[in-house]
């Protein structure tokens, strides 16, 4: 059985490429970031994967904010309201914000992350920085409500939908593959945050353990059918390469559950 598969972009940013490597590249010039919710899709029921920021967050932090990416979720014919699953890749403010909005979900994370979020190294303004304390805060309150499912190891909550562990960027992060109609997809989130990332082996700025992030991309080539099924976390090119649901959504829902457009 496969699923359909959607990424909502919801806010972007200018930036330079400078900021999207570590230790910099020697041919600096722009390279704007796009923030992205997924959902995937199957027989009446959906799995949201990351709930994005709020349109508060994004004054606080500096981006462009489009649109609310849980409203956004209706544009694709799912309800907030009867979400009973969300996929929380890791904790970075991006990625879960408007947590509350989902009334009555189940918060699937790594147990490995919560510690990370809680523990010793937020002392440290430099790893600190990708989270807001009340995002956290809110994640350990659901837990106390009985509303967080922790995983360990590669998980298949789902038929067809797998977790799979992978640190770097954070120290908990996970990635997605999901079975759809053009294969298996996986949904790297920040593993690796542009293509560029992945196919260049140059990894992202923001690191807690730069060898497990190397090690991330080639996790993300085993896990998918080809490079070509891999869809980063950050990067416009998805926009450009996949195609809209309807015309009227184009740039704004992508579907990852088709082949991408001729030419990209």
């Amino acid at each position: 059985m496969t699923w359909s598969l959607y990424a909502i972009r919801y806010a972007r940013r200018d930036a330079q490429r400078a900021q999207h490597f570590i230790g910099g590249d020697p041919h600096d010039g722009p390279m704007p970031m796009d923030y992205f919710s997924w959902v995937a899709v199957r027989d009446g029921r959906a799995i949201v994967i990351d709930t994005g920021f709020t349109a508060a967050m994004a004054r606080k932090r500096g981006r462009e904010f489009l649109r609310c990416p849980v409203d956004a979720l209706r544009l694709v014919g799912v309800e907030p309201e009867r979400v009973e699953d969300v996929v929380l890749t890791h904790l970075h403010y991006d990625h879960v914000g408007n947590f509350d909005r989902f009334p009555n979900a189940r918060f699937h994370l790594r147990e490995e992350e919560i510690h990370y979020a809680c523990g010793r190294y937020m002392r440290h303004r430099h790893l600190s920085h990708s989270f807001e304390v009340e995002d956290v805060v809110g994640i350990v309150r659901m837990n106390y409500a009985n509303r967080v499912i922790f995983h360990d190891g590669l998980q298949e909550p789902w038929p067809g939908l797998r977790l799979h562990p992978c640190g770097g960027h954070s120290a908990g992060l996970q990635f997605v593959s999901v079975d759809t109609a053009r294969g298996r997809v996986v949904l790297a989130s920040d593993v690796t945050h542009f293509y560029e990332n992945m196919e260049s082996g140059r990894p992202f700025s923001t690191a807690f353990h730069v060898g497990e992030m190397l090690e991330g991309f080639d996790r993300l080539r085993a896990a998918a059918e080809s490079p070509a099924h891999i869809v980063p976390g950050h990067d416009p090119l998805v926009m450009a390469r996949y195609p809209a649901p309807t015309a009227d959504l184009e740039g704004v829902v992508a579907r990852l559950d088709v082949p991408p457009r001729e030419g990209t």
